[in-house]
């Protein structure tokens, strides 16, 4: 029993001098590193045979100090492992990978101290740090935010755009001399877009030597009929292999009040369209629209555009109509909008007579009210990852005869993913997308799978005219699609660029009657080269139809939409 006694109090006395020498190490490990002595606390480290995680963090930070790169990476993974709950190792680990520029494994060792403390204020503003010097702005302003930053010093426009000043200052959401804030950003971004004279653009911090920011806002802008003839020569007739031309005019009075319209005299497919839109009372987060439409097409309903498909249905449709809307934007990349549609529409020569549903045929008057709703539903600024949704729904009522009413619903998901840390070299997106009807519809409401200039659900392998008539790609009352692309930049320079795209497209599309529908889904896949000059976009698309094996050939040309990416 004393023995035991006596064994104990010896183990107790030898446990304190150890825990008494390492605290000893300790201060004194503490001490040279105030002192910046990186070389002494080196030589001591190595003198220890088995070193505790304190101590390893001190030699490996000396390492470091001393540009022992390598050396200083392997000590601190050794003592992050010994202490796996110590934030400082990956954090200076990421310090490690910086100075090698090393930054993917950078932000990977951050982000596992964002984890061992979120609200870390030094690994939170690094994080920022690295993605700022990658020009990846909202995730450096989605981290800066945890700590209050960025401060901006003021805003400025680099060009100065033809836009009124108060009016791009009102499409802001930040100020200056205030704190950058990720919602403002996101929401002065739906703004810009809702001015539609910004096909490009992007926002910049300039950092100041007092620790402020400069927000810099740079943009490509349509103003009036172009900046130079050659670019008003190709906005207006980029339609004049389709037989149309296309007079459009941007930023009237300065006051992004824009003008769009539309001659086509094809014989088969006529069509007159104007379009009048702006701010409303000078206020970006309100846009209306006018809009009017005149067209005459000639159909011959058939089930394929090329090979043995005889003509189940021919008809001539006249339709009329005059359109105005109103659109909200609010938060984060978000916009509703209500609209109201009078038309009139009319069908001639129509044969045979009956292969055709009877009410698909009604003529008449019809007024119909139009809601959609954008909503951003995630957004991953690390990953520079977006997925959008829209919902749309459509009631109205046609006074022919006996009067008929239908209503149309119509979703739809898009998911963008740009995998470079900058910059637009390669882009994926996937949209998905489906259309239902109740009611009796006219044709010219019906639902058309396939490429055609005045329809965007596109299956890139299906043609939707057949010697310049209208009715070769699958028509119906519901329907489901998804388009999936990938872009790769292939040559850019000021004035032009090339993009090369591969493509897979699959939908199914039904109807009530017998002569419509796809009746299976459909496959198509293929690639598309995409040139972009001053604005203007021309694709040039080979399609395959995996189920048929038909090849198809089209070309589109239109006006580029709106992109915000990193320079």
């Amino acid at each position: 029993m004393k023995h035991g006694v006596v064994l104990f109090l010896v183990l107790l006395l030898v446990s304190t001098s150890s825990s008494a020498s390492q605290q000893l190490e300790l201060k004194n490990f503490d001490q040279l590193a105030a002192q910046e002595r990186w070389q002494e606390i080196v030589v001591l480290a190595e003198t220890i045979p088995d070193r505790p995680p304190s101590v390893e963090y001190h030699y490996g930070v000396a390492l470091a100090h001393l540009e022992r790169w390598d050396e200083a990476r392997k000590v601190l993974l050794a003592g992050s492992r010994m202490s796996s709950g110590d934030k400082r190792f990956p954090i200076e680990l990421a310090g490690v990978d910086f100075k090698q520029k090393r930054y993917v494994q950078a932000r990977q060792h951050l982000r596992r101290a964002l984890q061992l403390d979120p609200g870390d204020s030094y690994a939170n503003d690094f994080m920022a740090t690295l993605y700022f010097l990658q020009g990846n702005l909202e995730a450096a302003v989605k981290y800066w935010n945890r700590v209050d930053k960025p401060k901006l010093n003021q805003v400025r426009a680099d060009p100065v755009p033809h836009l009124e000043a108060v009016l791009l200052d009102h499409a802001f959401a930040f100020s200056p001399a205030s704190t950058l804030t990720l919602r403002e950003l996101f929401t002065s971004e739906g703004r810009i877009e809702g001015l539609e004279i910004f096909p490009v653009y992007h926002f910049d911090l300039q950092a100041l030597p007092e620790g402020k920011f400069d927000l810099l806002f740079r943009a490509q802008e349509r103003n009036g009929l172009g900046h130079s003839t050659l670019e008003r020569l190709l906005t207006v007739f980029r339609g004049l292999p389709f037989q149309e031309v296309d007079p459009e005019y941007f930023n009237l009075n300065r006051h992004a009040i824009n003008i769009v319209s539309l001659f086509r005299w094809d014989s088969e497919k006529r069509r007159l369209l104007a379009s009048l839109s702006g701010p409303m009372r000078r206020n970006p987060m309100w846009r209306y629209r006018l809009f009017a439409t005149l067209f005459s097409e000639n159909w011959d309903v058939r089930e394929s555009f090329s090979g043995v498909a005889p003509v189940q249905a021919a008809l001539n449709l006249r339709h009329e109509d005059v359109s105005a809307a109103i659109t909200r934007f609010f938060g984060q990349h978000h916009s509703w909008s209500l609209g109201m549609q009078i038309s009139h529409r009319d069908y001639r020569n129509i044969v045979p007579d009956g292969t055709l549903d009877s009410h698909l045929l009604s003529p008449g008057y019809e007024l119909k009210q139009i809601a959609r709703l954008n909503y951003e539903l995630w957004r991953v600024p690390e990953r520079r990852f977006t997925v959008d949704s829209c919902v749309e729904s459509q009631v109205a009522r046609i006074w022919s005869g006996p009067p008929e009413s239908f209503t149309k619903l119509q979703g739809c998901l898009e998911s963008r993913w740009l995998p470079r840390p900058q910059g637009d070299d390669y882009s994926m997106r996937w949209r998905v997308q489906a259309g239902k009807t109740f009611g009796q519809l006219p044709f010219d409401e019906l639902f058309m799978l396939g490429m055609e200039r005045d329809n965007d659900l596109w299956l890139r392998a299906h043609i939707g005219t057949r010697g310049g008539r209208k009715g070769s790609a699958p028509l119906g009352r519901n329907y489901f699609l998804s388009n999936w692309e990938t872009d790769k930049n292939l040559y850019r320079n000021g004035i032009f660029t090339l993009k090369l795209s591969p493509f897979l497209d699959t939908g199914k599309i039904t109807d009530t009657s017998s002569t419509l529908g796809s009746r299976k889904w459909l496959w198509d896949t293929g690639i598309q080269a995409k040139l972009q000059v001053f604005g203007v976009g021309l694709a040039v698309i080979y399609g395959k139809d995996l189920r048929t094996g038909r090849n198809a050939f089209n070309t589109t040309v239109a006006l580029s939409s709106h992109s915000s990416v990193s320079p």
